[in-house]
């Protein structure tokens, strides 16, 4: 029997698993001297954006839930810079 949770079912968390996934598959190609540093710090962002909609959405209050959502969007800021980061280091391409 498999359970599906409500969050399971939110286009932003589905959303955002697919960043995580496209987070790994990038950072597969940076140069291993980036595996504690830049590789590290930017699958950590992005594993944290669904992490915190899950955990937010479990929250019965509403402002838990927003405090939550608000962690995810501050992740995912965090991870733009990361990328924008790695353009400029020529690890990856626009």
């Amino acid at each position: 029997m498999v359970i599906i949770f409500a969050f399971q079912k939110l286009d932003i968390y589905n959303l955002a698993t697919e960043i995580v996934k496209d987070c790994y598959d990038m950072t597969k190609k940076f140069p291993t001297k980036e595996q504690y540093g830049l590789i590290n710090q930017m699958n950590r962002a992005a594993i944290s954006i669904p992490s915190n909609i899950a955990e937010g959405m479990s929250r019965n209050s509403k402002k838990d839930r927003i405090h939550f959502l608000n962690i995810s969007y501050a992740s995912l800021m965090e991870l733009v810079c990361q990328v924008e980061i790695s353009q400029k280091l020529g690890y990856i391409s626009e």
